[in-house]
């Protein structure tokens, strides 16, 4: 599978392979193994067994109407693009990501409320920032999947949230 990657505003294309249990990640020239264990909701431990065996916990949840991912990582949040020929990436986000009908917009790991954007009855875009979540020591700003009115804000701000819990209801 190719993936168009976001680093730092750099797009870079990464060739995906699973090889026995492995991942065999190639970009610039280079190559890196991974083996990926899903942990629960939308995370997951990520070890590279040739840089030292260390854990890496990853959050992954649909990042917007075009169906691209936002992965989680500690030193912070990137881009992932659609692979070419395939449609939205699939998981729990991804009825959010085609915009059609009311939305739950969900907390994609757990963490803490630590701003709310909106109130019932507020006309909101598409992409416009509604809550944000601090996860994994950084503050996430979960975003709207289409234009329309908030119905339901379910948690304040201080509210610990669980990964799957409905934060805000957009129809």
């Amino acid at each position: 599978m190719e993936l168009q990657i976001n680093i730092g505003g750099r797009t870079r294309t990464v060739l995906v392979d699973e090889q026995g249990g492995q991942y065999r990640m190639t970009s610039d020239g280079k190559t890196l193994l991974a083996d990926v264990a899903h942990i629960d909701g939308s995370t997951y431990s990520v070890i590279f067994p040739e840089r030292g065996c260390a854990s890496h916990e990853v959050g992954v949840a649909v990042a917007g109407p075009d169906g691209d991912l936002a992965v989680h990582l500690a030193s912070g949040i990137t881009t992932v693009g659609r692979p070419a020929g395939v449609g939205r990436f699939g998981g729990r986000g991804a009825q959010a990501a085609q915009a059609v009908g009311t939305q739950q917009v969900v907390a994609p790991m757990p963490g803490k409320v630590v701003r709310v954007l909106v109130k019932p009855g507020d006309q909101v875009k598409a992409r416009q920032g509604l809550v944000v979540v601090e996860a994994m020591k950084m503050e996430n700003e979960l975003r709207s999947p289409k234009d329309g009115r908030i119905v339901d804000v379910a948690v304040t701000e201080g509210t610990s949230v669980e990964a799957g819990r409905v934060l805000v209801v957009v129809e």
